[in-house]
Order: structure tokens, then C-alpha cells, then sequence
């Protein structure tokens, strides 16, 4: 049977409770709020955040050119945004009675991708958003009667540690609450001293808690319609609302900008290992045709557990790490940048060694001499701080940039096999059609106008600068 959202856009998505990572989270609201005419009100769980309340947040948001074309085509979307203050590290997700009580009667449809992406997040602060919030959703979901979905973004690195991923659960020894007694007990100082052996074969906090949310959900699931959504890396879009778009410099856009401003110079990479990018669009838009056949699968009554959804480019498109390179920077003399500190160089290499060698001679001494001459002249030195930051990066990166992992997404798949022709063109995710040079064609010029904010018109300048 065809998957078919468009036909019936009222029938999953009425009332939505979203909880969002902010780049994945503007994309999907974007998107359900001009493609699905459905929806009846989007509910926000927005954290007061650096002395700004919810309703500022939720203005500044909209302000992002992501949302252009919504206004355009659908002006009168505010009225569907309800804003509930809450808090991910908070018990309950700090909601007020009231607000608990609204979001029971009138949520139909939960999509939480709130999270710290940060690898090297402190275990404290990880265990709370990535493992405790989605358990206090879920709770909160076991009580809403209209409940038809439950969407949880998780991460296809969650289980990185092993060399072939397929979409199931896969064992986690740890044990949630013991954890949790043990954490409670601790100074931050005594958790990091621990935490090579908590985290054992698991590289970093990051994917070892997103592991542990999987299955703590999948052990308290219960009856509700649960799915575990798990994209690779998540880039600028490919198409919409507006083609490479992005707003922060995670993973792969954080070499890209490293490599073309020329202050990333070398790299401990592996060229042939997959590149395992997927565009934000092309995610939200698996995402959304995902919801749908959980809900169905639930329905039917022919889901056993919670259905896992893999959703990588490596099956169907594979690109490597040396091809991402080769990609931007061939592009780099039509579209430099105006910050642009050093021409472009950067080598990678397998060897520890050599990588060493390469960082003191192409990035420490380089480095030590600018800030000399700044201290001679009376100024602030920095770069050999802007280093410090850049190596911390790099050494994070690392693990996956020099690790082969095989996917398995025959679920996903099947999936765009069972989507209508017309929801085909509403929602395309099918990494097979993606074209990876005409993509990259604009990736550059997308980081510079909504990355750093870089008008095409300072081009012909940057270009001077450039050839200098």
C-alpha cells in the first residue's frame, strides 16, 4: 500500500508538540507549517534562554530567511504557534500544571529532536537533555489519549562504536538509573576521572547517551506508537525553503569553513572513508513520511516495537571525505570568503605522527609568530587561542573521519518505495536522486550568506583579497 500524507494532510497532523534542536527544528516547522494545511496548532517547548523570554526567541526565529517563502505563501501561519515555557534539564520538562493539562488534550503528534550535540558534552549535562527529557516526554505522552506518533530523532552514530549499523536496537549495558545514583554522587571533576570507563568502547558522551535514550525509551515505551528516527549527518538543505541553507558550523561545515578561510591547514583524516552528509530538507522530509507509517504500522496493529529508521547517504550516494574536500575547494576561487585569514592548504593524513608534525609547523609556529608581532605592536594576541579551539574540534572529528561504518537503511528504503508519487514530490528523501556536484556548486555560497552573513556583493572584494 502507498504511504500518502498529501491525500489527508488533517488525518496525523492536527495538534503537535515540538521539541527541536534549533537548525533541524526551523526546517521542520517550515515545512509542516506550508505543506501541511492540516495542521491546527504547532506547540513549542521553548526554554528562556540568556535573559530572553520565550516570545522573544520566537520572534528572533522568525527572522531567519528560512521562513521567507512561508510568509509568502502562507501569511497568516502565527496564529497556529502556541509557545509552552519549559526547560529539557528540568523535571517534568519544568511545565506548569496548566500547561501539562493542554498539551494531554490536545497533542496528536510528538516530534523531539531536543538536544546537546555537543560531542564532548559533559556526561552531567548530556544525561540530562539527551536521556531524562525524552523519558519526561514520554511520560507526558502515556497520558494524552489522542496520541498518534511519537517521533524520536536520535542519531545514526548512536552505536558508532561497531562497524555495521542495521535499523534495530542494539544492546546497551548501562544501566539508566544506577547511572544516575552514581553521577548524583559525583563532583564534575570525579565524572570526568570516571568516564573512559563508563563510556567503554563508545567514543564520546554524545553517542553514548543518545544510545542509552534509545533504549530507555524502547524498555518504557509501552503502547505508545513510538519511532526512532536516526539521520548521519545532518547538512545545509538541498532544495527548500531555500537551497544550502544553514545556520550553524557542526561537523562537516565547520571543516569546510576551517579549510576555506585557510586557518585549517591539516587534519588526522582518512580520504576514503564515507562522508556520511545528508541534507536537513531531505531529513525533515523522511522524517514526516516516517511519522506517518509508524502511525499506520501502530494502527494496523503490525509493530512489534518501536520501528527504527536509518537515514544516511552511504547506501545509495556514497561521498568520502576526500571527495568533501576536493568539492569545496575546487569551488573556493569562485566563492572566497571576505574573513579569509590564509590562502587555502589543507593536508590530511592517517598517521598520528605526521599530523603532529604537519599542526606544529602549519598551525603552532604560524600561530606563535602572528601573536608575536600582535604583542609587539600593542595588540591582543589570539591566534594561537583560535588553534587551541580548532585542535579541540579537530580531535573530535577525528573518530569518524578515519573509521569506516557500513549502514544498513532497508527500512528507510522500502519507505520511498510505498510513498505516493505525489508525496514523492512533496516530500523527496530518496538520497539516490541527490546530486552531489550541483549541491556543492552552492555549499560555499550558502555559508557565507547565512553562515557569516556575507553578501554576494562583497564577492568581487573577497576575490582581490583572495588572488593577494
Amino acid at each position: 500500500m502507498k504511504i500518502s500524507l498529501s491525500y489527508c494532510p488533517g488525518a496525523l497532523f492536527m495538534n503537535l508538540e515540538l521539541t527541536l534542536n534549533r537548525f533541524l527544528g526551523k526546517i521542520l516547522m517550515e515545512k509542516l507549517l506550508r505543506c501541511c494545511p492540516g495542521v491546527e496548532n504547532l506547540y513549542l517547548l521553548v526554554r528562556q534562554k540568556r535573559g530572553k523570554d520565550i516570545y522573544t526567541r520566537i520572534e528572533e526565529m522568525f527572522d531567519d530567511p528560512v521562513f521567507n517563502r512561508l510568509k509568502a505563501e502562507v501569511p497568516k501561519f502565527r496564529h497556529k504557534i502556541v509557545a509552552i515555557p519549559a526547560d529539557c534539564e528540568a523535571a517534568g520538562l519544568g511545565l506548569t500544571i496548566s500547561d501539562r493539562q493542554t498539551l494531554i488534550e490536545k497533542v496528536n503528534v510528538i516530534f523531539h529532536s531536543a538536544a546537546t550535540v555537543k560531542f564532548d558534552e559533559h556526561l552531567r549535562a548530556a544525561l540530562l537533555t539527551n536521556v531524562q527529557a525524552p523519558l519526561y516526554l514520554l511520560q507526558l505522552a502515556k497520558d494524552m489519549k489522542g496520541l498518534k506518533v511519537f517521533m524520536h530523532i536520535s542519531t545514526a552514530y548512536s552505536n558508532s562504536h561497531l562497524s555495521r549499523i542495521e535499523e534495530k536496537f542494539y544492546p546497551c549495558e548501562t544501566d539508566c538509573e544506577k547511572l544516575q545514583q552514581m553521577i548524583d554522587k559525583l563532583t564534575d571533576e570525579q565524572i570526568n576521572d570516571v568516564l573512559p570507563v563508563i563510556l567503554g568502547d563508545r567514543p564520546n558522551t554524545y553517542t553514548f547517551t543518545k544510545a542509552l535514550a534509545e533504549k530507555e525509551l524502547r524498555r518504557n515505551s509501552g503502547s505508545v506508537p513510538l519511532g526512532i528516527f536516526r539521520p548521519a549527518i545532518v547538512s545545509s538543505t538541498v532544495k527548500e525553503p531555500l537551497k544550502c541553507w544553514l545556520d550553524n558550523m557542526y561537523g562537516p561545515t565547520g571543516v569546510a569553513v576551517g579549510a576555506v578561510t585557510g586557518m585549517l591547514r591539516t587534519m588526522q583524516c582518512d580520504e576514503t572513508v564515507t562522508a556520511d552528509i545528508v541534507p536537513v530538507d531531505s531529513v525533515v522530509n523522511c522524517l514526516m513520511v516516517a511519522a506517518y507509517d509508524v502511525h499506520k504500522k501502530y494502527t494496523n496493529g503490525t509493530s512489534l516495537e518501536p520501528p527504527i529508521f536509518n537515514y544516511v547517504s552511504s547506501v545509495e550516494n556514497r561521498i568520502t571525505w576526500g571527495e568533501f574536500t576536493d568539492l569545496n575547494l575546487a569551488r573556493i576561487d569562485k566563492q572566497p570568503f571576505s574573513n579569509a585569514v590564509w590562502y587555502v592548504s589543507l593536508t590530511l593524513t592517517t598517521s598520528p605522527l605526521l599530523h603532529q608534525i604537519y599542526r606544529l609547523f602549519l598551525h603552532l609556529l604560524p600561530a606563535a609568530m602572528v601573536d608575536g608581532l600582535a604583542i609587539c605592536i600593542g595588540k591582543k594576541p589570539k591566534m594561537l587561542k583560535v588553534y587551541r579551539k580548532i585542535h579541540k574540534f579537530s580531535s573530535v572529528l577525528r573518530y569518524f573521519c578515519t573509521r569506516e561504518i557500513e549502514f544498513c537503511n532497508r527500512r528507510t528504503r522500502e519507505l520511498w518505495e510505498r510513498t505516493s508519487d505525489l508525496d514523492k514530490q512533496i516530500f523527496p528523501f530518496s538520497m539516490s536522486e541527490l546530486d552531489w556536484i550541483d549541491y556543492f556548486d552552492d555549499y560555499l555560497a550558502g555559508i557565507r550568506r547565512y553562515l557569516f552573513k556575507d553578501s554576494d556583493d562583497t564577492i568581487p572584494q573577497a576575490k582581490i583579497k583572495w588572488k593577494r
